[in-house]
């Protein structure tokens, strides 16, 4: 019988970005930061990665809160617990298309504690969060020893398991720009395919956007999930739909077949590579419907 045994390290509660940062740097990758814990507590624990210092973030102001007034951009701290998010109500009502994925991480009790910046930073291709704030066009910022920086979030994941932060750089927060307003339209979805019900991994997802004006497609966002060995941004998917009116059935044809042809997914346990192209182009569609039927 395997037994895993959590590895001894020091633990350090920071209270400002500065002495985060100072420790991380000092440690290098040997420094984790603990946000909600959901992730990286199971991969110390496991064995799959390793540290001599687990630096708390969560009492850091910046990172645990949110910021928005109407009509303005969205500011969630990257340690903000999931359950904290879609739990408020205003928020919710003006970025559905975001909560569809951050209801979706884990149960209940895991929405509890799990932080968006954690699920994005864990940069899983399968991360169901990841898709939907691309489609939203989101920007990572980041504090480090050099200073600050912004990263979009389609550039964030850069290998599996690996995000774009350096020695010594701490995600902050995820910004959100404000929707479309005037004469535009915005909307936005995100789905998944998963073999059970809840608390499953996506074997394929697509998280859309669309901005509509006069009846057409002025804009459009197209990001898959768990079909690449990280979310893939379906560029050809995008220029498909951009110009076409919102009832096109040609243009959303072309849309589902440049999803399936971006998608590049491997044969596993979960599915196979065919039909995960098959459904990135489904899960495009369907996506696609609900973001026009929300811009409406």
């Amino acid at each position: 019988m395997y037994i895993a045994f959590m590895q001894a390290f020091d633990y350090v509660n920071a209270t400002t970005i500065e002495q985060a940062v100072a420790v991380m740097y000092r440690e290098g990758d040997m420094a984790k930061p603990l946000a909600g814990g959901t992730d990286i507590i199971v991969q110390l624990r496991e064995g799959r990665k390793n540290a001599k210092v687990v630096v708390n973030v969560k009492n850091i102001p910046r990172l645990a809160g949110l910021d928005w007034a109407p009509g303005g951009a969205l500011t969630i701290g990257a340690a903000t617990p999931m359950h904290l998010i879609y739990g408020n109500a205003p928020i919710a009502a003006a970025f559905p298309g975001l909560m569809d994925a951050f209801s979706l991480v884990g149960g209940t009790a895991i929405q509890g504690r799990a932080s968006l910046g954690g699920n994005l930073c864990t940069a899983s291709p399968a991360g169901d969060t990841i898709p939907a704030l691309i489609a939203h066009n989101a920007v990572c910022v980041i504090a480090g020893t050099s200073g600050w920086r912004e990263v979009e979030v389609e550039k964030f994941c850069v290998s599996p398991g690996r995000n774009a932060l350096q020695r010594g750089e701490l995600l902050v927060e995820i910004r959100i720009p404000a929707n479309a307003t005037g004469a535009q339209k915005f909307g936005a979805a995100y789905l998944r395919f998963i073999p059970r019900n809840e608390m499953d991994i996506a074997v394929a997802s697509a998280g859309v956007s669309v901005v509509l004006e006069g009846g057409k497609i002025v804009k459009a966002r197209v990001a898959l999930g768990a079909v690449g060995p990280t979310p893939i941004v379906a560029i050809e998917a995008e220029k498909a739909l951009i110009g076409a009116a919102v009832d096109d059935a040609k243009a959303v044809a072309a849309a589902m077949a440049a999803a399936s042809t971006a998608a590049t997914p491997i044969s596993d346990m979960r599915g196979t590579l065919a039909q995960r192209k098959h459904l990135a182009g489904i899960m495009t569609k369907r996506a696609l419907e609900s973001a026009i039927s929300r811009a409406n």
